[in-house]
């Protein structure tokens, strides 16, 4: 199939698109650019006007233009009729066998298989997609280094790195960020728990093994001992002073706590395979005093002043838009600064407002690269992060409204653009089902014993551990893996069993609406049945070994498969019809791929990408049952199988990887 044909005007519409490869764009945006071309002059439409659906049954085609109904109801005509008038216009387009006016005002396109067929098999392996930004910020995880990190926090690393990793698949410059509150009052109640109740030193420190464990109970502790001693609240206060200045044992204490707790946490992302590039920390913001700058600036561009008198008396505070007389107050008359007003610092680091950068130094290593953790000790590293074009927060729904005047901050310095590229990528609570409570052996407190849920709470000690959550998901894991596959060794039984582990956790932290509350289940979870993590895994597995045995009884090696792929094949017309027409769905179906991670991205909505992926499993899973392979005797039929399994394989191993969904030797 020739796209470079001079006859064709999609020779000149490139400039239109993001899509900028002729070589790599999908048959549906060249349809795209063809038609702007051959009906620009005769109506008044965009390249953005142009859109294709998919119609509901395989008989009415394979594309639907919807372009007569936009267009007519501007000009108050009949869609059919301006439907009739287009496909007349549009003659013949490349790759499309032909045309036909459906229902109220569609345009129906049934595409050439073949040449569809060859298209897809030689784009495997890329994308259609490419960057829009200079650099895109993703901030996400954001765990308080006081304790372990729990289930809740879990759901943000999962989402957060999900993200990251659609954003670089569409072809984006991509810095994950984890800010690590390393002066704020969580770590204080533990500095305090230590030095005031516990009277420990470093080396007693140094002796506990499941630190960031031991400080989840004395955070518990400590907090429910300083809501019954006011007293206790004073020597609080001038702790948190003292951390925030980096002085004293308190200081050294907190710094001692933070980053211990801060490599638990990274070990325990890195099981769901979240990783980072730098650590913000909020002594650095204070230490190089970013907020001064950011504080400088809000009061010439007067987005915050002053109160004289009133219950804000001393106070800076921010009017806040939509909100009639309420005030938010940045600084207090104190003069120390509130959590949103060093996050709208942050935030002008993120888009490089301040023109300043913190100091960087390596805090451990994620996949043979540092991960760098920011300082305000200069050094001559010379390395620069912020400074990006677009920024996501990935912060719970709870902090909406810290998010809004975050954003309202951005505006009231006049910086109307990056606020506008601000984007809080919330989510709901996560939850434990009573069966989960149960079996992880947490208590359930009489009151709750009715509920049908269970939410978590740090602060009380009540919830789970993601650490003891991924524990269990792991053993129960193994347990099917060890059932199934006796013959395995035992490391790759365990390494099979984490892959199923963080596998199932991640399909079930993304397979549900991001705003929806997610009850966590490990049956549900685990489950190589249904829609899960595990069943999809094993779809992929169940694929590797046909390609394997391919090899193992008829010498197909991989590098034959490939050569197949991007070489010439036997016609979907040797197919018996039924089969064609099930092939030929599978094939149109995983040519979808690229529209839903667009669709992800724009939507911020990561169960589309879930429901796809298991989706087009359950469609694969049974085009092979109906059509084995590796017992056709016909060549030609084992052939167009082959070549059908290996473009699905393709997609739905980049879907999962996509979803950070990794991909065992064996199930």
């Amino acid at each position: 199939m020739e796209w470079s044909s001079k006859s064709h005007p999609g020779a000149k519409i490139k400039r239109y698109f993001w899509y900028n490869d002729a070589a790599m764009i999908t048959l549906k945006i060249r349809l795209q650019a063809l038609v702007y071309e051959y009906l620009k002059d005769a109506y008044p439409v965009t390249p953005g006007d142009i859109e294709f659906t998919v119609p509901p049954q395989a008989k009415l085609g394979d594309l639907a233009l919807t372009l007569p109904f936009q267009t007519a109801k501007r000009q108050r005509t009949n869609p059919r009729a301006m439907a009739q008038d287009m496909m007349a216009r549009l003659g013949s387009l490349p790759g499309v066998v032909r045309m036909e006016v459906a229902g109220a005002g569609f345009i129906n396109l049934f595409l050439d298989q073949d040449a569809f067929f060859a298209e897809r098999r030689r784009a495997l392996g890329t994308t259609a997609l490419r960057a829009a930004e200079r650099k895109v910020i993703v901030e996400h995880t954001n765990i308080n280094p006081n304790k372990a990190a729990h289930i809740g926090h879990l759901r943000n690393a999962c989402l957060g790195d999900t993200l990251v990793r659609a954003l670089r698949f569409k072809g984006e410059t991509v810095e994950a960020q984890n800010y690590i509150d390393d002066t704020g009052v969580q770590v204080v109640d533990v500095v305090f728990g230590i030095l005031e109740r516990e009277k420990k030193s470093p080396a007693d420190l140094d002796r506990i093994e499941r630190f960031d464990f031991y400080c989840w109970d004395l955070y518990a502790r400590t907090a429910a001992y300083l809501e019954t001693d006011p007293a206790a609240q004073a020597r609080k206060a001038e702790m948190l002073k003292a951390i925030e200045h980096g002085t004293g044992p308190e200081g050294a204490m907190a710094h001692y706590v933070s980053r211990r707790i801060l490599r638990a946490h990274l070990a325990t992302m890195k099981r769901i395979g979240a990783s980072y590039d730098v650590l913000p920390c909020e002594s650095s913001i204070i230490g190089l005093k970013f907020w001064d700058k950011a504080f400088a600036l809000l009061q010439e561009k007067q987005g915050i002043y002053f109160v004289e008198d009133g219950p804000n008396a001393g106070c800076w505070v921010m009017k806040l838009e939509d909100e009639e007389d309420k005030e938010k107050i940045i600084v207090r008359s104190n003069g120390t600064v509130t959590y949103v007003g060093k996050d709208i610092a942050y935030q002008m680091w993120k888009f490089g407002l301040l023109e300043r950068d913190f100091y960087y130094e390596p805090f451990s290593e994620e996949e043979g690269r540092p991960v760098w953790i920011s300082t305000a000790t200069p050094n001559d590293r010379g390395l620069h992060f912020g400074g990006g074009t677009r920024v996501y927060n990935v912060i719970d729904t709870r902090q909406s409204y810290l998010q809004k005047v975050v954003v309202q901050g951005l505006r009231a310095l006049q910086f109307r653009g990056q606020a506008d590229k601000s984007t809080h990528f919330s989510y709901e609570m996560v939850a434990l089902s009573p069966r989960s409570m149960r079996e992880l052996g947490v208590p359930i407190p009489a009151e709750d014993a009715d509920k049908a849920f269970h939410e978590v709470s740090g602060r009380k000690g009540l919830g789970v551990k993601a650490d003891d959550l991924l524990d269990r998901l792991e053993e129960k894991a193994f347990t099917e893996v060890d059932k199934r596959n006796a013959d395995l060794s035992p490391e790759t039984k365990r390494r099979t069993a984490r892959e199923i582990a963080r596998g199932s956790l991640r399909y079930f932290m993304l397979k549900f609406a991001r705003n929806s509350l997610l009850i966590f289940d490990f049956d549900e979870a685990l489950s190589f049945e249904g829609e899960t993590g595990p069943y999809l895994q094993y779809t992929c597995v169940r694929l590797n070994s046909i390609f394997r045995k391919l090899e193992e009884r008829e010498g197909t090696t991989a590098e034959s498969v490939d050569r197949m792929v991007r070489g010439d094949a036997p016609s979907l017309g040797l197919l018996p019809e039924a089969e064609r027409n099930d092939a030929w769905e599978l094939l149109t179906f995983s040519s979808q791929f690229d529209d839903e991670a667009l669709r992800s991205l724009e939507s911020l909505e990561f169960s589309h990408m879930a429901k796809f992926a298991f989706a087009l499993a359950q469609k694969c899973n049974g085009y092979y049952h109906k059509y084995p392979i590796l017992s056709e005797a016909d060549p030609d039929l084992k052939a167009i199988r082959i070549l059908v399994i290996a473009v699905v394989r393709d997609v739905l191993v980049r879907a999962l990887d996509l979803m950070g969904i990794p991909v065992p030797e064996r199930m």
